[in-house]
């Protein structure tokens, strides 16, 4: 198992760490300290703890009007677990308007998955019908879900994903759901800032 330094020591865009690997004692330790792996093709895996972090509290989670109604209407169905491996894909596939390829790799596919037959990584999956129309993906550790995806084909599928993420957030009793970095998107459904001390303070507290 690779030892990971003190995430305090990560550069100013939260870059921590370069090289290694994707076993999942590897991921484990990492994400046991609010660490997480995030490249490109042709470059070494590289290890990420920024400051600020970007968190949803899932009692905060703010469900729009619109979203609600959508989610009376049933016009999806919602299942846990269910897809893990169609929905990775499809984050690793779907195109981004913010984004030239992809970071979620083969490898990166290939070790996601082992998290997850070994009951470390989770999705939630939205259907419409038989179609896989949206979803989200992560790895749950100490309490706190590591979101790293979501995709959405169909209008508010992804919003669908991570409503229901909170709902069985709170039911689990999870300390939050971390989103790693700021965007608009995010912050427009409940998420905001803290500190990389406060995060790394309730990842470790019981």
């Amino acid at each position: 198992m690779i030892e990971f330094p003190d995430p305090s020591h990560a550069d100013e865009n939260g870059l921590l760490a370069a090289g290694g690997n994707l076993q999942p004692q590897t991921l484990l330790a990492a994400y046991a300290k609010g660490i997480f792996p995030w490249y490109a093709e042709d470059q070494p895996i590289l290890w990420w703890a920024p400051d600020p972090r970007m968190v949803l509290f899932p009692a905060e989670f703010h469900c729009s009007k619109r979203l609600a109604r959508r989610m009376r209407k049933d016009i999806y169905t919602v299942s846990y677990d269910e897809g893990f491996d169609a929905v990775i894909a499809t984050c690793a596939d779907i195109p981004r308007k913010e984004q030239d390829g992809t970071w979620i790799l083969p490898e990166m596919l290939t070790a996601y998955r082992r998290m997850h037959e070994l009951g470390h990584a989770h999705s939630v999956e939205v259907w419409e019908g038989d179609a896989l129309v949206g979803g989200l993906y992560g790895v749950l550790c100490n309490q706190i879900f590591f979101a790293e995806s979501m995709f959405s084909k169909r209008i508010d599928a992804s919003k669908v994903a991570l409503a229901t993420l909170c709902e069985i957030a709170l039911r689990e009793k999870w300390k939050l759901i971390d989103c790693q970095f700021h965007t608009d998107h995010l912050q427009s459904l409940g998420a905001r800032e803290i500190s990389r001390d406060e995060f790394i303070s309730r990842i470790t507290c019981e």
